[in-house]
């Protein structure tokens, strides 16, 4: 059994996802990618423990705090690639930004191969169904670029902003491909 509630933030309306102990899935309303059904059935309920813990890291999130994502369990779904770089997102420093040739360099490393596509680790940043928690929006283009982020880049600058990164070092270079 799956369960939903939503979220107002300051990005507009989240849809949160649970099980009974885990993060499915959190989304932007018209986000790219907003899920349109899923496999199992899903039951509006604001009270189940996973989802009380979830709003109150959003609270402290959006009060401009840095709440510790191991407070929450996350449980996306997604092939071994994209599960890699999905852990690699977490790692992101609050308040920092990695680009994602940088991300690809570490997955190689991982996968131990020759190297790996800056696309293909655009593709599964893209596809992160946590977002926010699983903090997507810090991935940036290694040409100073803010693009790529499923949520909108009006949204990705809003939670830039909200973490106190210096957006004058992207400013020249926002894109909203």
């Amino acid at each position: 059994m799956l369960y939903k509630s939503s979220y107002l933030s300051p990005v507009g309306e989240l849809l949160i996802v649970t099980n009974e102990d885990s993060i499915i899935g959190l989304w932007i309303e018209n986000q790219k990618y907003f899920p349109k059904e899923f496999k199992e059935e899903v039951i509006e309920n604001d009270n189940i423990t996973i989802m009380v813990e979830t709003k109150k890291w959003l609270d402290s999130y959006f009060l401009g705090k840095n709440p510790d994502i191991s407070r929450l369990k996350l449980m996306p779904e997604g092939s071994d690639f994209r599960q890699i770089v999905w852990k690699l997102l977490c790692k992101i420093p609050y308040g920092e930004t990695i680009t994602y040739g940088e991300i690809a360099e570490k997955v190689s490393k991982i996968m131990n191969i020759k190297s790996m596509s800056s696309q293909a680790v655009g593709g599964a940043v893209g596809h992160n169904p946590i977002s926010i928690i699983v903090p997507c929006h810090r991935v940036v283009g290694k040409d100073g670029s803010l693009t790529g982020y499923a949520g909108g880049i009006d949204r990705k600058i809003k939670l830039l902003k909200l973490e106190g990164v210096d957006l004058e070092k992207f400013k020249d270079g926002i894109n909203d491909d």
